[in-house]
């Protein structure tokens, strides 16, 4: 890692620091996701990552390198499930591939720290470089976006005003923040600080005032004696976790079907109130029901047990499907009791790797899994489905982890959220991270957000992210519930994809300023190729020195 020559020992005890801080930043995310879910980590983290790369003897090469550990230290605790049941390679793969994100952010956080009011343009550009992570590639994998880390802290209400985005913003603003105040201090005898303390102190004020405001109005937004439905959750559970639950697809569809008729059983006896409908979890039925008729025989049967249409997650043959191209859709479909399969979601956004595989012939050679993936295709459709009168939007699994899913269903007329998945391949830790990103995507759009599991966790969650009731990991049961119905249209919903633009644009436009400023400012007269703004760091005053 190229930096700033210091000499000696004591610039090899700088980098050792250094790389130890990156490291420990990396960890500290890590601990803010489920299963720790330590909110407040996320910020330390972020702290840590910019007291490195605020070092004015970090070089852009040098930031780069310590970036690089903070995303392995942060992806490869974060991403472990995928490497329980496909191997290490997988795992460690993707844990390299996301860590160049924030290895990338160094490069303008380097070439910014001299900018007044530093933390705020890094903190846009987090923003920047989670977007990318977020569409490239192979359609991006927003998994350990920051704003999720947030689901059961105070600044997930920011997500009702500006969405995940600017959840991501304040936390990496407010790590920014802190992280510049601990350095300033460490140097406040060097120097008048007045100026530069300004704008993290500023900053820091108007992120707690509006974090109070805003939790204020997300804990008003509910509507008492407003519209509500009763709904059902049934898990059914798989007979094991694994690859092949493919396999185990008769077992699984008697699994939710048999619950189901637990469940009529306990309405019929007042155990249970009736529901306005059922969801079924992704995958519940594997065998395609459109086709077999022994598997919609069996769904209109506890349709009719139960009383209500059933949300099925089945997969469902493409009209182009063939033995060596089992290209299929991975489809929610409404099943009324009376006249069996109507209106269906298709899944939007698939998961490269599992439900399909780019590339198919290249990846073959590396991993024996390789021929396990998917042949899915995307579908289209406004999000929604009609289910016992209610407008559901439906994120299947994936889906909700990507902004415009549950965005366009809202928009579309969605008053609640249903959330079907599949987590049989997977372990606890994912399902505990997916249920903290349905919580903000609670709060984001002001809808009751019910997530349904084979395995589990299944729950329902309040408008304003709570989780009112959930079941176990790995068992079958069922929820009831009545939940509110939400028509209104948060700020998150209407603007949040602007504001993610604005915060890019910004992030742009201050790199674009700030690089235009040093090419027309005249060379330093000693000769430092450092430039003025690595030696005036919000006012820190440095001396001279060249770079190695």
């Amino acid at each position: 890692m190229r930096e700033v020559s210091i000499g000696g020992g004591h610039g090899l005890l700088r980098r050792l620091a250094k790389a130890v801080g990156a490291v420990g930043g990396g960890l500290a995310l890590a601990a803010s996701f489920p299963p720790l879910g330590w909110w407040v980590s996320a910020i330390v983290g972020l702290a840590l990552l910019a007291w490195v790369q605020a070092d004015p003897l970090t070089g852009a090469a040098g930031g780069f390198g310590y970036g690089l550990l903070f995303g392995l230290a942060f992806y490869l605790p974060l991403l472990p499930w995928i490497g329980a049941l496909v191997g290490p390679l997988p795992w460690v793969a993707l844990a390299v591939v996301c860590a160049l994100f924030p290895a990338a952010f160094a490069v303008p956080a380097v070439l910014l720290r001299g900018v007044t009011g530093w933390p705020l343009w890094w903190a846009a550009w987090w923003v920047a470089i989670e977007w990318l992570k977020s569409v490239f590639p192979f359609g991006g994998f927003p998994w350990g976006v920051v704003g999720f880390s947030q689901a059961d802290g105070p600044l997930a209400v920011v997500a009702r005003l500006g969405g995940v985005a600017l959840v991501s913003f304040t936390t990496a603003l407010l790590g920014f923040c802190v992280a510049a105040l601990a350095l300033l201090v460490r140097r406040s005898m060097r120097t008048d600080l007045k100026g530069a303390v300004a704008v993290p102190v500023v900053c820091l004020a108007l992120i707690t005032i509006a974090t109070a405001a805003m939790g204020f109005m997300v804990r008003a937004s509910t509507v008492n004696g407003g519209p509500s439905v009763t709904v059902a959750v049934v898990q059914g559970n798989v007979p094991r976790l694994g690859l092949d639950f493919n396999a185990q697809r008769r077992a699984v569809l008697d699994n939710h079907v048999r619950q189901t008729l637990r469940l009529a059983d306990d309405i019929r006896s007042g155990r249970a109130p009736q529901p306005q409908f059922v969801i079924w979890p992704e995958n519940s039925s594997d065998i395609d029901p459109l086709l077999n008729e022994d598997a919609g025989r069996q769904i209109t049967r506890v349709a009719r047990a139960v009383g209500a249409p059933v949300l099925v997650g089945a997969v469902v043959a493409r009209p182009e499907w063939s033995p060596s191209t089992p290209v299929s859709s991975n489809s929610v479909i409404v099943w009324d009791p009376v006249s069996g399969p109507g209106q269906r979601h298709d899944k939007k956004i698939v998961q490269p790797f599992g439900e399909y595989l780019p590339w198919r012939g290249f990846f073959r050679h590396f991993s024996d899994y390789a021929d396990r993936a998917g042949y899915f295709t995307a579908g289209d459709g406004s999000g929604i489905v009609q289910a016992g009168g209610v407008p559901v939007g439906v994120t299947t699994c994936w889906e909700v982890i990507f902004d415009r899913a549950a965005r366009e269903a809202v928009l579309n007329g969605a008053q609640m959220l249903a959330v079907p998945s599949n987590n049989a391949t997977f372990n606890e830790q994912m399902s505990r991270q997916q249920l903290a990103f349905a919580k903000i995507r609670a709060i984001e759009h002001g809808r009751s957000v019910v997530v349904a599991g084979t395995t589990g966790i299944s729950a329902v969650i309040t408008p304003q992210g709570r989780v009112v009731a959930d079941t176990g990991f790995f068992e079958p049961a069922y929820l009831v519930n009545r939940i509110p119905l939400q028509a209104n249209v948060t700020p998150a919903t209407r603007w949040a994809a602007q504001v993610q633009r604005a915060l890019i644009a910004i992030a742009a436009a201050t790199l674009i300023v700030t690089l235009l400023g040093r090419v027309l400012s005249p060379p330093s007269p000693t000769g430092d190729v450092a430039g003025s703004a690595d030696r005036h760091v919000n006012g820190w005053v440095w001396q001279p020195t060249r770079r190695a």
